[in-house]
């Protein structure tokens, strides 16, 4: 692939975007350059900033520890010299997140976001690479709108949709008609750690606020098609959700009931599941897993500590698949909220976008 992108972090310093700075250490396609933060850490190094703050059961990277933290809003010329593109991980209200990638957007900067400011941009894609990598064709729309030659914004759904989005994906040739999911939330989705998160032990919280409509909404738009200049959400299947926080430190889990206009045997999913691929694996990108997808025949899984890292934590497990008094199936899924469902999604989606020619080196 030629030299490495040279590559940033905004909002390094959080749980994501430590995460970021992990799954980058050595990349073969990626090099960190710059790590970027809100004043309140500008001009720090990294290690003195995050200090007893690292939140990741695996150590910091030696390469980002004496990094210098630039401010990623005041700094913005300079980090937009120094960088191919950026991950934006930053942890802001939404209006303000939606000024800064488009500011950055503007200065030719790509911008891969884990955040959900501008998930509902018309002319944004929100990708799952092996959901819709089509929709990566509107960003041609959307840099004439921004007035830009190679900035743009490119974003990853909601963490939670990871656990049964993709299972439901599938099987949409037997067309899913009604969704009813209940998702179990690991409280590093909520940037923190089993020590600091005090209210949940022993606990489950039921409310996680704007999880429920995300995950509601969020999988009709990967389903959805461009038309007229704009990305038009899917309208089938009808979802309702409900979403509690549990005492689990990653991977989020999903039990699922599904309708079918064609129902199909229980054989007939189980082997739409493990014989799955998308262009990620098509590809061989770097961080897709190589089966997206394993069922486990065993009734007590999946389960979080025995198959959230599946394929490194970027695949999905499903079991406990049967036929339901009310619905036509039910079944669970899992996936690692962080890594599939956060930094790693979006580092597979920069691969992507470099496979396909979206990002490429500053002449």
């Amino acid at each position: 692939m030629g030299k490495k992108l040279k590559v940033g972090i905004l909002g390094a310093t959080g749980m994501v975007g430590q995460r970021f700075t992990t799954l980058l250490d050595d990349h073969p396609w990626f090099e960190v350059v710059t790590v970027a933060a809100s004043s309140n850490s500008a001009g720090k190094k990294y290690s003195d900033a995050v200090a007893d703050k690292w939140k990741l059961d695996i150590p910091m990277p030696a390469y980002v520890k004496n990094m210098v933290i630039k401010d990623m809003e005041t700094d913005m010329e300079e980090i937009a010299s120094e960088v191919d593109f950026v991950f934006c991980a930053v942890n802001m209200p939404k209006d303000e997140i939606k000024i800064l990638e488009e500011k950055y957007a503007k200065a030719e900067v790509p911008v891969v976001s884990n955040n959900s400011a501008n998930r509902w941009t018309p002319d944004i894609p929100m990708v799952v690479p092996e959901i819709n990598p089509e929709h990566l064709e509107i960003i041609e729309t959307q840099k004439k709108r921004l007035g830009t030659t190679r900035g743009f914004i490119c974003v990853k759904p909601n963490c939670s949709i990871q656990s049964y989005t993709p299972a439901i994906h599938a099987l949409k040739e037997f067309g899913p008609k009604l969704v009813v999911v209940s998702t179990y939330q690991a409280i590093s989705g909520a940037g923190k750690t089993l020590e600091t998160c005090k209210e949940i032990q022993g606990n489950i919280i039921p409310y996680i606020g704007g999880e429920e409509e995300k995950s509601e909404r969020e999988p009709l738009r990967l389903w959805g098609k461009i038309e007229e200049g704009k990305i038009v959400p899917a309208v089938e299947p009808i979802i309702t959700a409900q979403c509690v926080r549990v005492p689990v430190l990653n991977g989020h889990t999903a039990t699922v009931y599904v309708n079918f206009e064609k129902k199909p045997t229980k054989e007939q999913i189980i082997e739409k599941w493990r014989s799955f691929e998308g262009v990620a694996q098509q590809l061989n990108l770097p961080s897709a897993p190589v089966k997206f997808m394993q069922y486990l025949e065993e009734d007590d899984r999946p389960q979080v500590m025995l198959d959230v890292n599946y394929e490194n934590g970027m695949g999905i497990s499903l079991g406990r698949l049967r036929p339901d008094t009310v619905f036509d199936y039910k079944f669970v899924g899992l996936a690692h909220n962080t890594l599939r469902g956060a930094a790693g999604g979006a580092v597979l989606i920069a691969e992507l976008l470099k496979a396909k020619g979206y990002i490429e080196p500053k002449q």
